[in-house]
């Protein structure tokens, strides 16, 4: 069963600066990455841009989460060119029941650099005892 769309985010790094040498008050790619996929927005994706995700050698970097779901950690996108990618690659992950798409589904992006996934978290398990 597919969870409410509401519930899926796209976090985006707006402090990844990709490999350029970016003066410290300009805008970073990472920001403009995560300004340009929230001025076109995605169907049942909230999009949240987040201070760093640990990612620097590798940016720009975004995760995908959502309750009951798998979470995914993708890198090495461009600002310029790798929108419409990110917004094919979360609008299948949103259209999921659990954030598992087929790997032959993803975009091709998404296969070749994906640097983490993430198991969702299972509800507690109760202790011997408890009722």
């Amino acid at each position: 069963m597919a969870r409410p769309a509401q519930q899926v985010e796209l976090l985006v790094c707006t402090k990844c600066r990709n490999g350029e040498d970016v003066p410290e008050d300009g805008q970073r790619p990472g920001t403009r990455l995560y300004e340009r996929l929230a001025g076109d927005g995605i169907a049942n994706v909230t999009i949240t841009p987040v201070e760093c995700l640990s990612n620097c050698d590798h940016g720009c970097t975004v995760a995908l989460r959502g309750p009951g779901r798998w979470s995914y950690v993708y890198g090495r996108f461009d600002p310029e060119t790798h929108a419409a990618v990110l917004q094919e690659g979360a609008a299948k992950y949103a259209a999921s029941a659990d954030g598992l798409v087929p790997w032959r589904e993803r975009p091709e992006h998404f296969r070749k650099n994906c640097i983490a996934r993430i198991p969702p978290l299972a509800p507690p398990i109760p202790s011997l005892g408890d009722s």
